[in-house]
């Protein structure tokens, strides 16, 4: 499999699911601004869409959507559990959080990165991103983890949401919960691996 990645953004999830996975991946960095690859390639022809994540398995076929990705990622090694079963109640849950991930809190960032963005959109972003890491934390001060006691490929998803806030000047404070989460994730082996891997942390 390879993995096309730009250092901390959203492909960040499956780089961790990856290597919580234990499978064998490659690695390729992509310039956002140019779509090259390190290498020079032209990245539309992997993803027409231009952005990452995506993951190409190693009979060319290629996955977008980090929701997608991550629970593909997932199934290739059910030994781990970083997904529940297919067709059970628990596999709709983290689906339903990896969709309140993706489209509530991941989306409301995105403002706060665009230099672009008026003060005004910045300012209803902050309102909605604060009322989604409310809901979280709501979850996350009665469990460990988005699915109680397992740990999951949405909560690797959650923790690297969590870790653009000091880029953007979103202050956790206010939730004690998303900070002893991310603290608790970020402890974690694989965890480390990846964010060194991609120069986030001195190796």
């Amino acid at each position: 499999m390879k993995l096309y990645y730009s250092p901390g953004a959203c492909s960040l999830s499956p780089h961790i699911a990856l290597r919580e996975a234990g499978l064998d991946f490659d690695l390729v960095k992509v310039d956002l601004k140019t779509k090259k690859t390190d290498a020079g390639d032209d990245y539309f022809a992997a993803n027409p869409s231009g952005y990452v994540p995506c993951l190409q398995l190693d009979d060319g076929r290629t996955l977008t959507e980090g929701p997608s990705i991550v629970q593909y990622i997932a199934d290739q090694a059910a030994g781990k559990k970083l997904a529940p079963l297919n067709g059970t109640f628990e596999r709709y849950q983290l689906q339903q959080w990896l969709n309140f991930i993706s489209t509530e809190i991941h989306k409301s960032f995105s403002p706060l990165f665009n230099p672009d963005a008026s003060a005004d959109s910045k300012a209803t972003a902050r309102k909605t991103l604060d009322a989604r890491l409310a809901t979280a934390a709501a979850q996350l001060s009665k469990t460990p983890y988005l699915l109680g006691e397992s740990y999951s490929v949405a909560d690797i998803y959650l923790f690297v949401t969590l870790g653009w806030a000091g880029y953007v000047g979103v202050d956790l404070a206010p939730w004690p919960a998303l900070q002893h989460f991310s603290a608790r994730v970020a402890s974690r082996d694989a965890v480390q691996a990846t964010l060194r891997a991609e120069g986030l942390i001195q190796a």
